[in-house]
Formats: C-alpha cells, sequence, structure tokens
C-alpha cells in the first residue's frame, strides 16, 4: 500500500469514527454539508475519490479542521516533555504540542507588589489552580481563585491574574490568540 493510499484509509477511518462518535446519521451529516448520503457513504467506504470539494464541507460538518483529518504522522512519541520558560513574575511550560488550535500551558506565578497591567484577546481562557490562591482582575473586579476552583472568562475584557501572598501555580487552556498573550510577551509587564 503506497502513502496516498495510507493517507486516504486513514481519512476515510477518521470520518466514519468522528461521524458516529458524534452519533451522527447519514442523512443528518448530509443536512450539515449539503452532499448526499450516499456521496458520505461512499468516502467512507472507500468507492469515491476523497476530493477537497468533499472533504471540506464532510470537515465543516464534523466540526474538525483538515490538518486533524489529514494527519498521518504516528503518534508513537505520546510524551510531552515541558521545559520551564521564566519571564517576570512567572514560569510557564508548555503541556501540549503546538500543532492544536487550543494550548495547554502551567504557569507558576510570583507575588509581586506591582499592578498589573490589563489586557483583552480574542476568546476565551480557562484556568485551574493547582496551589496557592490567584487573583483575577477581570475589568472594575479582583476576584480570588482558590486552589481546586477554576475561572472561565472572555478575554475582550481587560483581564490578568496574579499570586496573592506566595506562589501560586495554575493549568491553563487558551487559543492561540491566548497564547501571544499570556505565554509571549516581554519580561516587564505583570502577566496578563
Amino acid at each position: 500500500m503506497g502513502p496516498q493510499t495510507d493517507v486516504e484509509g486513514v481519512v476515510r477511518t477518521r470520518l466514519r469514527s468522528l461521524r458516529t462518535t458524534l452519533g451522527l446519521t447519514l442523512e443528518e451529516l448530509s443536512a450539515r454539508t449539503n452532499l448526499s448520503p450516499s456521496t458520505i457513504s461512499r468516502v467512507e467506504t472507500g468507492k469515491r475519490t476523497i476530493s477537497l470539494d468533499i472533504l471540506l464541507p464532510l470537515a465543516m460538518g464534523l466540526h474538525v479542521d483538515l490538518d486533524s483529518l489529514l494527519d498521518v504522522e504516528g503518534d508513537d512519541d505520546v510524551v510531552i516533555r515541558p521545559m520551564p520558560n521564566r519571564s517576570g513574575e512567572r514560569t510557564t511550560w508548555t503541556l501540549s504540542r503546538a500543532t492544536g488550535r487550543t494550548l495547554a500551558v502551567k504557569m507558576r506565578l510570583e507575588p509581586t507588589a506591582r499592578a498589573p497591567q490589563l489586557r483583552v484577546h480574542p476568546g476565551h481562557d480557562w484556568f485551574f489552580v493547582v496551589e496557592g490562591r490567584v487573583r483575577l482582575w477581570l475589568g472594575d473586579r479582583k476576584i480570588g481563585v482558590e486552589a481546586g476552583e477554576a475561572a472561565e472568562f472572555a478575554t475582550m475584557t481587560p483581564h490578568a491574574f496574579t499570586a496573592i501572598d506566595r506562589p501560586a501555580e495554575l493549568i491553563m487552556i487558551f487559543d492561540r490568540d491566548g497564547e501571544r498573550v499570556h505565554v509571549h510577551h516581554d519580561g516587564r509587564s505583570s502577566p496578563a
């Protein structure tokens, strides 16, 4: 079996698996994609060639990006080995691969007496406090988030977070816009 056949086989399996995992019938996916149920069935079973004009609506209908459907690299090394990255009062460890739409990060915040610079960006942020206490600065509000608690908020509201009294550790999940703001800013400003 050649590389093209391998990719097609993987894509066909993923399409069918995604459809059944989402609990969609051929008719329901047809309604989402404007493709006929027989076309979808023939793609899944290998009786129709996979082309972009078919693959794009299927990906959109299944809420998955093309990269995920077409990625055939092996997952032999599933272990991620995070390296610390220090910037100002915080250290971050990237906990997910750089290929997805969202990013998981562990962050250690050191307490600081300086008021943070509040920032905005498109999307949503989510964090879970593993250790310590965090102050979430959200617009005019200051919200305490304790160890074992999580916070989720729209990021078009000016926001920042700081450790309260002692170091705090968080697990964060955000999209690529959030990554640029929270992980890749210069060390002169406080964490946002």
